[in-house]
């Protein structure tokens, strides 16, 4: 081991005991994100295709006059996008601190990123 390889894993050691739990879930958040091929939700834009991966935070219905919409907030440790089912009021496993991996457009609502209708797959729960 050389000592550039000795000082990074010194480093990597006293970052995790220094770091805050929020920190530590964000980092983890990312890395099986990456694992299961998902797009940093960072690094989405609106208008284009992307997969991401993360745990959902909340779900809430929301009653619209003409039409109903559950909207879920997936957190994938970067940043957070709104996936929004529109016509629906349930959809069985998908509640709060389930992992996904979903996949759609990417759109911008109140500067905030959304995917309408998304295709997604639920991950095993632990």
């Amino acid at each position: 081991m050389t000592t550039d390889e000795g000082q990074g894993s010194l480093r990597r050691m006293l970052r995790r005991f220094t770091a805050s739990e929020a920190e530590i879930e964000a980092q983890q958040l990312q890395q099986e994100s990456a694992r299961c091929g998902g797009v940093p939700v960072t690094q989405c834009m609106r208008g284009q295709v992307v997969s991401v991966a993360g745990r959902l935070r909340t779900v809430v219905y929301t009653p619209r006059t003409n039409q109903p919409a559950l909207e879920a907030d997936l957190y994938d440790g970067s940043d957070v996008v709104t996936l929004v089912w529109l016509g629906r009021r349930h959809i069985t496993g998908i509640e709060p601190g389930r992992h996904l991996t979903a996949r759609g457009r990417v759109a911008l609502r109140d500067d905030r990123k959304v995917i309408y209708n998304p295709y997604y797959e639920l991950e095993p729960s632990t």
